[in-house]
């Protein structure tokens, strides 16, 4: 992991300044596979190359997310620098998936509900809790998360201390302080939001 998210930086710093900017506004519009969400206009718009692959990364992971830039960058007619992508993805050792080539199909996504929310955890230890480490470091949309637990989990003095925190993992690592006073429903409620939010790092860490 990681070499991935270099092949995706390196084709979007190849992009001239108007180039990046048409990209952006085709990410708001390109289909996405089911079970994904999309990056608000107003947190896309922005962001510079950098940034911008790490929210890639942050909401599709590593792999469909390379998949998601080679499928815009051909939408805009940019044969040469989506052949790059996966020719840097396979010269790196990365297995290049077919759908750089035909864009992305379906993926099976478990029924909202269906899921059972602690699949991985620990007798006796919460998901969140098992994995907060991972989660800190990786969540970045943070806001939305409060935003579904505000009013239910999140007092209000809680959700404005989180939210005048700086980056994400200040953010998460705060959020993270009132975990300790929660029962087991605060717990599956913070769960939710992160499956509501980006379920495919909560199915990748399920998967860890």
């Amino acid at each position: 992991m990681g070499r991935t998210r270099d092949a995706i930086l390196d084709a979007l710093e190849n992009l001239t300044a108007d180039e990046f900017k048409k990209f952006k506004m085709k990410l708001l519009s390109v289909p996405l596979r089911e079970g994904y969400g999309r990056i608000p206009r107003g947190t896309l718009m922005p962001l510079d190359a950098v940034d911008l692959t790490d929210k890639l990364v942050s909401y599709y992971l590593e792999t469909y997310g390379a998949e998601l830039t080679a499928l815009v960058l051909r939408d805009m007619g940019m044969q040469e620098v989506a052949e790059q992508l996966q020719e840097t993805m396979m010269s790196k050792g990365e297995h290049a998936p077919a759908t750089l080539l035909r864009g992305p199909g379906p993926r099976n996504v478990p029924a909202e509900g269906k899921a059972p929310l602690q699949k991985t955890a620990k007798p006796g230890l919460h998901f969140v809790e098992q994995h907060r480490a991972a989660l800190i470091a990786r969540v970045t949309v943070v806001d939305e998360v409060l935003d579904a637990l505000y009013g239910k989990v999140l007092t209000e003095d809680q959700y404005q201390a989180v939210r005048a925190e700086r980056t994400s993992s200040e953010k998460m690592r705060k959020l993270f302080s009132f975990v300790p006073a929660w029962n087991m429903t605060c717990k599956d409620l913070l769960l939710q939001a992160l499956r509501e939010t980006q379920p495919y790092l909560v199915d990748d860490l399920e998967q860890s």
